[in-house]
C-alpha cells in the first residue's frame, strides 16, 4: 500500500516532468519512424491523393458498426454483475473512454469510463474499472486467436508470433474467473475496497470470447475497405487476418502508454503486418486513413450518444398528457 501511495505521490508532484519525458520519447519515436519510412512517404502521399472516398466512407461505416456492436460486450459483463445500463449510456461511456486514450498515461481510459458510469447512476468505481479491464483482456485474447487462426491464409507475414501467443496465453489465464476475481480483490483491497467482485460464469466468458472475435472480424472488414480505398486489392479471405492485424494494433496501443491512443506505435505495428497484403505505400496510406477514421468515428458516436441521451431525458421530463374527458 505504501509503495502505491509513494508512486501516486511522486507522479502528482512531478506531473510536468513525466509529461515532458513522454513527449520526448514520443518525438524520438516519430523521428526514427519517419526516417525508417522516408522512401515510402512519397508513395503513400500519392495513394492518399487518389484515395477512393466512397470506399473510405464504407470503411468508416464498418468501423462505426464495430464500435456499435462492441458496446454490447461491456453491457453483458455489467449485466452479469447485476448492473443494467441503457445502450445510449453504455455507448457514450465507451466513446468517452476511447477518446480519453489520447491523453498520455494509460489511466485515463478506465477513469473516463468510471466518470461516465457515475453520471448514469453507477457509483461503484471499482466494479466499473474491473469490468473495463476484463473487457479489454477478453477482447485482446479474442484478437490474438483471430490473428493466429488467419495466418495460414496469408503468405509472407512478418510478425513476432511467439511473444504474441505468449501474451495472449497469459491474458487468457488472467481473465479466467478463478484467477481474475481473487487477483482483482487482492488489488482492490489494497486501495480500500473491501467487497468481493461478483463472479463471472464460465459460459458467459466463452460467449464473450466468441463475441469479441466476431467484432474483430468486423474491424477487419473496415481495414479491408480502407486498403481498397488507397488502391490495394487484398482478397476477401484476408478480412480475418486484417481483423487480427487491427487487434495487434490495439494491443500495442495499450502497451505503449507514452503514446496518446498508441499514436505511432499502433500504426507502425499495423504497417508491418499490412505489407503481407499491400505495397509499402498502400500500407502506409491505409494506416493513416485508419487513424483518421478511428478518431472521426469515435467523436461522431460520442456526439450521437449524447444526442440520444438528451432526447431521452427530454421525453422523460415532459409531463404525461391527461386523457381527455
Amino acid at each position: 500500500m505504501s509503495r502505491l501511495t509513494d508512486i501516486a505521490s511522486f507522479a502528482s508532484r512531478h506531473r510536468r516532468l513525466l509529461g515532458a519525458v513522454q513527449l520526448v520519447v514520443l518525438a524520438a519515436f516519430f523521428v526514427s519512424l519517419g526516417w525508417a519510412l522516408r522512401h515510402e512517404l512519397h508513395a503513400a502521399a500519392h495513394d492518399l491523393d487518389n484515395a477512393n472516398l466512397a470506399l473510405f466512407a464504407l470503411g468508416c461505416a464498418a468501423l462505426a458498426a464495430y464500435y456499435l456492436v462492441f458496446v454490447f460486450g461491456w453491457m453483458r459483463i455489467l449485466a452479469e454483475w447485476g448492473i443494467t445500463l441503457s445502450y445510449p449510456v453504455a455507448l457514450r461511456a465507451e466513446m468517452v473512454s476511447m477518446l480519453a486514450k489520447y491523453i498520455p498515461g494509460g489511466i485515463w481510459t478506465p477513469a473516463a469510463r468510471v466518470v461516465a458510469a457515475r453520471r448514469a447512476g453507477v457509483t461503484d468505481a471499482a466494479l466499473v474499472t474491473s469490468s473495463t479491464l476484463l473487457e479489454a483482456g477478453i477482447s485482446a485474447v479474442a484478437g490474438v486467436i483471430v490473428f493466429v487462426v488467419a495466418l495460414p491464409f496469408v503468405d509472407n507475414v512478418d510478425a513476432p508470433l511467439v511473444p504474441l501467443v505468449v501474451f495472449g496465453a497469459v491474458l487468457a489465464v488472467l481473465v479466467q474467473p478463478r484467477v481474475f476475481r481473487p487477483l482483482a480483490h487482492k488489488v482492490l483491497r489494497r486501495i480500500g475496497y473491501p467487497k468481493d467482485l461478483p463472479d463471472l460464469r464460465g459460459r458467459t466468458l466463452s460467449a464473450l470470447l466468441v463475441f469479441y472475435a466476431g467484432t474483430w472480424v468486423l474491424g477487419g472488414l473496415a481495414l479491408w475497405l480502407l486498403l481498397r480505398s488507397v488502391g490495394a486489392h487484398p482478397e476477401a479471405v484476408t478480412i480475418v487476418f486484417l481483423g487480427g492485424t487491427a487487434a495487434v494494433g490495439a494491443i500495442v496501443a495499450v502497451l505503449f502508454v507514452f503514446a496518446p491512443s498508441g499514436l505511432g506505435p499502433r500504426e507502425a505495428s499495423m504497417y508491418g503486418l499490412l505489407l503481407a497484403v499491400a505495397t509499402p505505400g498502400q500500407a502506409l496510406g491505409a494506416v493513416a486513413l485508419n487513424r483518421l477514421a478511428l478518431t472521426a468515428v469515435e467523436l461522431l458516436l460520442l456526439l450521437v450518444g449524447g444526442l440520444i441521451l438528451r432526447g431521452s431525458a427530454r421525453r422523460a421530463a415532459e409531463p404525461a398528457e391527461l386523457p381527455s374527458a
